[in-house]
């Protein structure tokens, strides 16, 4: 058993001023109580609020960060594509565990306290199953015990290279599983996870341009069969292109594709979803699940803006992630959230709830809800039963000085950043203390021989 005592903390039943907060072996809140003003446990300073789940990441990508922002248009994204295959077919599984261990650190020191992994690359750079097929899934476990991050690890499924079961391209052997294969992996992960609380199994059938509807459903009754409540996760609508070419091949957009094949529940959630006709996002909103939104990530590729003011008027959840890693801060994601939205709409605080309010809070409090939902843990929020991650942030930091509830949220989110990150904990366990990483040093100096073995 660990005691933790904190100054301030944004708990389930709002703001609280000495906060003890009891946590058991395995890292669950057992008991959180307010104004202990006697407690013997030493005082935390700063303002603790629940950590932010990551809903969407592609770790190896950390390595493209910022290496795309030459030549102009579609050329630009020729390239990025180019480069991202060069590097999935050299890195390996020692390189991509220490690429991956970097990404989750960044996110750790940022304020993100778990992540939901999309990960497809499964086999050796010539398309071959590695001894242990499951390898670089287990890499990715043993990348996020590395760095102290919670992880729902989310095996993708990748059969085919575009709509109408197109076949795979250069750069893409690594990806491709059958079903037979894809179990097989899928099977030894959740051995390798199974009673461990900071680790989840999900499912992450691609997109409808990489699987077809027996593909997928074949794979998602045995997933339904090993665990029922399993997320799934898949790519949607995030370019126009997409959407084009779903109509040429079937007639209907992909999310409407995705409606009538499939039976989608709270239990799905749909990436980036930018460009859906206003019945489709009325009936994906009536099915309860959720979209996925990468705002940095869909800006710096041009993708669109999702219309979320919208979408939370028809009650729909979200969550956040930092995809392609070209920035990794969850305030990023949900300022520029807002900020497309401005831009758009030609006015403020267009996400605020329409009852009044802090807007950051609402932002922050939509990311930690669809989030837990997403990775499908118990956290985001700070109540007995869900695990201890736990943000502090600096309250000393000048973007926070003489700020206080709320109002630490709006300065954090908007003016502050990561910056203002000051100590992390994820399942009680300290991984960040004065914005340092407990590892740090030692993940870095992996990631740098990776880094310039693949990049040079």
């Amino acid at each position: 058993m660990k005691e933790l005592l904190f100054s301030k903390m944004l708990t389930d039943k709002g703001w609280s001023r000495n906060v003890l907060v009891e946590i058991d072996s395995q890292g669950m809140i057992r008991r959180i109580d307010a104004d202990m003003n006697g407690a013997q446990a030493q005082m935390i300073g700063g303002v603790a609020i629940p950590g932010v789940p990551n809903a969407h990441s592609h770790a190896h990508q950390r390595l493209l960060a910022g290496l795309a922002e030459t030549g102009a248009g579609r050329d630009s994204f020729l390239r990025w594509r180019e480069l991202m295959y060069r590097i999935v077919e050299r890195i390996d599984p020692d390189r991509f565990q220490a690429v991956a261990a970097l990404a989750y650190m960044e996110m750790l020191k940022s304020g993100y306290t778990s992540v939901a992994e999309f990960h497809y690359l499964h086999h050796d750079a010539g398309g071959s199953p590695y001894a242990e097929p499951a390898e670089m899934g287990l890499r990715c476990i043993a990348a996020a015990e590395d760095a102290g991050i919670a992880l729902t690890l989310l095996p993708s499924l990748y059969a085919y290279g575009g709509f109408g079961q197109a076949p795979t391209g250069v750069g893409q052997a690594r990806f491709v599983c059958d079903s037979g294969g894809y179990m097989e992996i899928y099977s030894a992960l959740a051995k390798a996870v199974e009673e461990r609380t900071e680790v989840r199994l999900g499912f992450a059938p691609h997109s409808l341009r990489a699987v077809d509807e027996p593909l997928l459903y074949e794979v998602l009754a045995g997933v339904r069969q090993a665990d029922p409540d399993a997320p799934v996760h898949m790519h949607v609508a995030e370019q126009r292109s997409e959407v084009d070419e779903c109509l040429v091949w079937c007639g209907a957009s992909p999310v409407q594709r995705l409606l009538d094949s499939v039976a989608v529940d709270a239990h799905w959630n749909l990436v980036h979803a930018t460009h859906m006709s206003d019945s489709e996002r009325s009936a994906l909103a009536a099915t309860q699940a959720s979209v996925v939104l990468c705002p940095t990530t869909e800006a710096n590729l041009g993708d669109g803006a999702f219309p979320a003011r919208k979408w939370l008027d028809l009650e729909g959840r979200f969550s956040i992630g930092s995809d392609s890693q070209i920035t990794i801060s969850p305030t990023d994601e949900l300022r520029l959230l807002e900020y497309a939205q401005r831009l758009a709409s030609e006015s403020r605080n267009v996400l605020a709830d329409e009852s009044g309010g802090s807007l950051g809070r609402a932002l922050l409090e939509g990311a930690l809800k669809g989030g837990a939902s997403a990775l499908g843990q118990r956290c985001g929020i700070l109540e007995e039963g869900a695990r201890a991650d736990i943000v502090v942030l600096d309250s000393e930091h000048p973007a926070l000085i003489a700020r206080d509830g709320d109002e630490v949220l709006d300065s954090w989110i908007f003016a502050g950043g990561a910056a203002c990150v000051r100590d992390v904990f994820v399942g009680g366990r300290q991984v960040v203390s004065g914005g340092r990483h407990v590892n740090g040093p030692e993940i870095v100096a992996r990631y740098r021989e990776a880094a310039r073995a693949l990049l040079q």
